[in-house]
């Protein structure tokens, strides 16, 4: 055993397992909660506006994933050669890639760059991205997700060099009321609630909940509305989200759109337009100058509140994810 190892407590040393490195460890998953709370045995993290990523290295090969499976090596190539060049070789290490529009991480920002696979686009993009890791499920050939939160965080700190574009994401311990009141005056998007001791799993989980100044959320892009006077690509997104397998209409979204925004989607989605909706229900949605897509997009949208027929109020476009499947997108609750 190694070093690092060794500077766990000796009645933990017992929750390590040794294994070989897996090629893939699913990201334990946040549940989202209204009632924010303080307790000593929480921590409290930012919430960060940006793409979950998880980074496997082993020797020299360094692999980033986006939580649905993707790679993102050529994305983000700035951030695969900062990994290469740590001393640290056998490790999978979960975090979130962001981007910042002022002192707000927004993923507004990110759409710039998270969606090119072109090494020259990549090299000319003038969005500079940064990762915040905040856990470490594996190391030098032992599980380590089975170990107290808090130790997994004292070992990530010390076994990388942090220099940006790679962060370290700190925390509070206890004050979670004051935290969250000081992160919304601040208009971050909220925190993450963490119990102290969780192990981590590879689901969502009670043990890390989301507390939100911003109600927000992915949603599917089921269909789209035709431009009004001189507005480009279309008018508004209409989304839904699934329920029991049935996709269920949530409302039209008409505004957050750039004009490269509208042009760039609506390219995208004239080529999976179909003839009907997918939509379970039929009788909110409007019927005329209006075209239907079959239910392969996921955009994330910002709102004020859900309306009793599980209609949006006042939703805002921020952009595509290319992270998660259409199939995975529920109503938040």
């Amino acid at each position: 055993m190694n070093e690092l190892l060794k500077t766990i407590p000796q009645e933990l040393q017992e929750k390590l397992k040794k294994k070989k490195q897996p090629d893939w460890m699913p990201p334990m998953l946040a549940k989202l909660t209204h009632d924010v709370f303080s307790n000593e045995e929480w921590i409290f993290e930012r919430k960060l506006d940006g793409e979950r990523c998880v980074v496997y290295k082993k020797e020299k090969e360094v692999k980033i994933m986006s939580r649905n499976k993707k790679t993102l090596n050529v994305t983000y190539p700035e951030i695969v050669d900062l990994f290469k060049s740590q001393k640290a070789k056998d490790f999978i290490i979960d975090g979130e890639m962001v981007a910042f529009k002022g002192k707000q991480t927004s993923f507004s920002e990110l759409q710039k760059r998270m969606h090119l696979k072109d090494a020259d686009e990549v090299k000319n993009s003038k969005t500079k991205v940064f990762l915040y890791v905040f856990d470490l499920m594996f190391y030098d050939g032992h599980d380590l997700t089975k170990l107290p939160l808090v130790e997994r965080k004292k070992l990530l700190k010390k076994l990388l060099d942090f220099d940006d574009p790679l962060r370290f994401t700190s925390h509070r311990n206890e004050e979670g009321e004051k935290f969250y009141k000081e992160a919304c005056e601040k208009n971050w998007e909220g925190l993450i609630a963490k119990k102290a001791d969780s192990v981590y799993v590879h689901s969502r989980s009670s043990h890390w909940l989301k507390f939100k100044c911003e109600n927000q959320q992915e949603f599917v892009i089921g269909g789209y509305t035709d431009p009004q006077g001189e507005r480009k690509g279309f008018g508004a997104l209409l989304i839904g989200f699934y329920k029991n397998g049935k996709l269920q209409y949530a409302g039209k979204v008409g505004t957050g759109y750039t004009d490269k925004m509208l042009e760039e989607l609506h390219s995208r989605m004239s080529k999976i337009e179909i003839a009907a909706p997918q939509f379970e229900d039929n009788k909110d949605l409007p019927e005329k100058n209006v075209h239907w897509l079959k239910p392969e997009l996921v955009g994330e949208v910002a709102f004020t509140e859900w309306t009793n027929t599980n209609k949006l109020r006042h939703p805002r476009y921020l952009g595509l994810r290319s992270d998660k499947e259409a199939q995975e997108v529920i109503k938040e609750a």
